[in-house]
C-alpha cells in the first residue's frame, strides 16, 4: 500500500508541474492591473486530460492515504 502511495504522490508531482500557468499576469494582481486573468479559459486536448488526470490522482492520493491512517 505505501508503495502504491509513492508511486501516485510522484506521479502527481510530475502532473502538477506539467500543467500551464494559469496565473500568467500573476504580477498585475498585486499591482491592481486591469487584466482578462479571471476570464472564462476552456480546456482543450492535452490540457483537459492533464487536468483530470491530476484530479484522479489527487483523489487516489487523500483516499489511500485515508485508508492508511485508519489501519
Amino acid at each position: 500500500m505505501q508503495t502504491v502511495l509513492l508511486i501516485i504522490s510522484i506521479l502527481l508531482i510530475a502532473i502538477v508541474l506539467l500543467q500551464s500557468n494559469k496565473a500568467e499576469s500573476a504580477s498585475q494582481i498585486i499591482s491592481g492591473g486591469n487584466s482578462d486573468l479571471f476570464s472564462q479559459r476552456k480546456e482543450r486536448g492535452s490540457e483537459l486530460f492533464i487536468s483530470r488526470l491530476t484530479m484522479v490522482l489527487g483523489l487516489l492520493f487523500f483516499g489511500i492515504s485515508l485508508v492508511m491512517s485508519f489501519m
